[in-house]
């Protein structure tokens, strides 16, 4: 991340939290939506297994993280 900590200094893409919607065509992809409701395949073997409703943080197509649910 650069030092303002807004984009990758090597590819400059966000990282960007989505929403597992549905597994994916193959093991280690799952269906990820964000909040717009756009939808692409991720790429999930880093942190699988993952299940639906679950948001990762997702960075170059690939799921980097769990997005922890904030509490109210």
């Amino acid at each position: 991340m650069s030092a303002e900590g807004e984009v990758c200094i090597t590819c400059g893409d966000r990282a960007l939290p989505l929403r597992v919607v549905a597994p994916g065509a193959e093991p280690g992809l799952a269906r990820c939506a964000d909040a717009a409701g756009r939808e692409e395949e991720v790429e999930v073997s880093l942190l699988a297994p993952v299940a639906v409703g679950e948001r990762l943080l997702v960075h170059a197509g690939a799921a980097i993280a769990r997005v922890e649910e904030e509490q109210t």
